[in-house]
């Protein structure tokens, strides 16, 4: 007999004392967070693109709670998955580009290699989503947790991960994923195999998919391509299509997987990706004011929330963070929240409809590589905050390095833009604002103060 109907039975025939449901611990969802790698915000079939098709996140999005306006704050593949996972900004983690700069040691060299240690050691200094997760009790053991695809920090267990495939620095040819980097691409077998024995061992269980998908090389299946090669004119377009709904097709197969495991209404799933892509549609790189840059194309990722039963499916208008799922994934498992986490837990939003207590939120960028290890400003190229339908971008001199390309700092100004009316960014508004831009800095100021290389924080009269 379960416990509800113990009760009851104690309860009309009056004897013996009510039992308290409340001592039945709660139950914990699995979470599986889906990452997709170098995608615009706009290039989902749920958020209306005319042409790229994505039936099976379309299809979890139905059933989930969808925030068109989310964001990631710093629009870097590394930075941006160590925010996931540590539910830190970048200049609070450390970890604000893809590798240490060249100019600082030669990069066969061991003075090199012990730059690339140092900058992983900031991750053991965090107290990371798997590490968390996996605490637990004799009673209630904590979650086994699976990392595959893209990983920078070394070996999968230096972030908590139970199971994985990265080797990781310092292992030869250790670096952003590894052995990892074929999840999706070559098929998804060690996801379900870890599931399976998450299950027989009856633990809940985290898994980290961030395939290297539609990262380049875009290298689809023929059938995908030769379905997007009809539709549009250019080749490089046409592929960075296909491999978008090559990621939605593997993401697919994870969430029937989880079906047919009857888990279902146990899992909780997380999707965005890791920041943004305009694709060059004269080359196979990608266009300004997309990956690194702070405009809409880098750091806007609609994010989907999905535990069926719990999570009230619907659109919501509010702005959130990538940095906003370290707290919400802690709470679904009953995880206490570290104190320090900027991040605000989203579950009273989604289960209860509680109002969001928050009305703006930040973000950040800085070069491809890490200048100065000890000094985060090193390398700042931007701050900006949004509030309501306003966004202000201030831009910093920061040291850019060998991808100076793909940050030109053309207007050094303030720049304010209404996301409304302007959501291509293409009206700086500073000029007519005044009052809402000093407004907006000090916003920022109060945030993340910084003490230098402030190219200009008002417009000039």
């Amino acid at each position: 007999m379960n416990r509800l109907a113990v009760a009851l039975a104690l309860l009309m025939s009056g004897g013996g004392e009510f039992i308290s449901l409340a001592a039945e611990p709660a139950p914990r969802p699995n979470i599986v967070l889906l990452l997709s790698d170098d995608q615009a915000w706009t290039d989902y079939g749920y958020m209306g693109h005319p042409v790229i098709q994505t039936p099976h996140l379309d299809r979890l999005a139905a059933r989930s709670a969808r925030f068109p306006r989310g964001y990631v704050p710093t629009a870097l593949c590394r930075p941006s998955l160590a925010t996931l996972i540590t539910g830190k900004y970048a200049h609070q983690h450390r970890i604000t580009g893809n590798d240490p700069a060249v100019t600082l040691a030669p990069p066969d060299s061991p003075e090199y290699a012990g730059l690339r240690e140092q900058l992983i050691g900031f991750m053991d200094q965090q107290p990371t989503l798997p590490k968390l997760l996996g605490a637990g009790t004799a009673e209630r053991p904590g979650y086994l947790s699976f990392q595959a695809g893209k990983w920078w920090e070394g070996p999968f267990q230096r972030g908590g991960f139970t199971h994985g495939m990265t080797r990781g620095f310092p292992q030869p040819g250790g670096r952003h994923g590894d052995d990892g980097l074929v999840i999706g691409r070559e098929g998804l077998q060690p996801i379900f195999d870890f599931i399976s024995t998450a299950q027989q061992k009856q633990q809940p269980f985290f898994v980290w998919y961030a395939p290297f998908l539609p990262h380049t090389p875009h290298n689809p299946p023929q059938r995908l391509l030769k379905k997007y090669r009809d539709q549009v004119d250019s080749l490089p377009v046409a592929k960075y299509y296909a491999m978008c709904e090559w990621f939605d097709e593997t993401c697919g197969q994870i969430v029937d997987f989880i079906d047919q495991q009857g888990l279902t209404e146990r899992t909780l799933f997380v999707s965005l990706s890791d920041n943004g892509w305009i694709q060059d549609p004269n080359g196979n790189g990608y266009a300004l004011r997309s990956k690194q840059s702070p405009n809409e194309g880098g750091t806007r990722q609609p994010i989907l929330l999905s535990w069926p039963g719990v999570i009230r499916p619907g659109t919501y208008d509010n702005l959130i963070s990538s940095i906003d799922l370290f707290p919400t994934m802690l709470s679904a498992a009953g995880v206490p929240i570290p104190q320090d986490s900027p991040g605000v837990d989203l579950l009273p939003l989604v289960r209860d409809q509680q109002p969001l207590q928050r009305e703006m939120i930040f973000g950040e960028g800085f070069a491809h590589d890490v200048a100065d290890l000890d000094d985060p400003e090193a390398t700042l190229l931007y701050r900006w905050v949004i509030r309501g339908q306003w966004k202000l971008l201030l831009t910093y001199d920061g040291v850019v390095g060998r991808y100076a390309s793909s940050h030109p700092r053309s207007e050094r100004r303030p720049q304010l833009y209404d996301l409304v009316a302007d959501p291509q960014e293409t009206q700086n508004l500073a000029a007519d604002h005044p009052e809402l831009v000093a407004e907006l800095v000090q916003k920022l100021t109060d945030w993340y103060p910084v003490t230098k290389r402030q190219v200009q924080t008002v417009w000039p009269k």
